[in-house]
């Protein structure tokens, strides 16, 4: 992969400028040498990471939620099967 000639702070700093609506993003991109692709990526990075620290939007956030919940099922599920042992171990007289 090639390296970025931008640092993040760099990165951080033309999303900044763009946030200013001074100038059109076709401006930003042709001063800095990028692409509008590039541009936009870097735009799409920043917001999600923004959304991510914020608490919402999607992403590891979600992803560790869905996961949380599938083990909370599971431990139930299991709950339930331990409960139905313990009784047909009484029933059955074993200790």
């Amino acid at each position: 992969m090639k390296a970025s000639r931008f640092t993040p702070e760099e990165k951080f700093n033309i999303i900044l400028e763009s946030l200013r609506g001074d100038r059109s993003i076709s401006e930003i991109c042709r001063e800095y040498g990028i692409a509008q692709s590039v541009f936009y990526h870097w735009r799409d990075k920043f917001t999600q990471g923004a959304k991510q620290s914020l608490g919402g939007g999607s992403g590891k956030g979600n992803k560790n939620e869905a996961e949380l919940n599938q083990l909370k099922q599971v431990i139930g599920e299991l709950t339930v099967e331990n409960k139905i042992l313990k009784k047909t171990q009484k029933l059955l007289g074993q200790p």
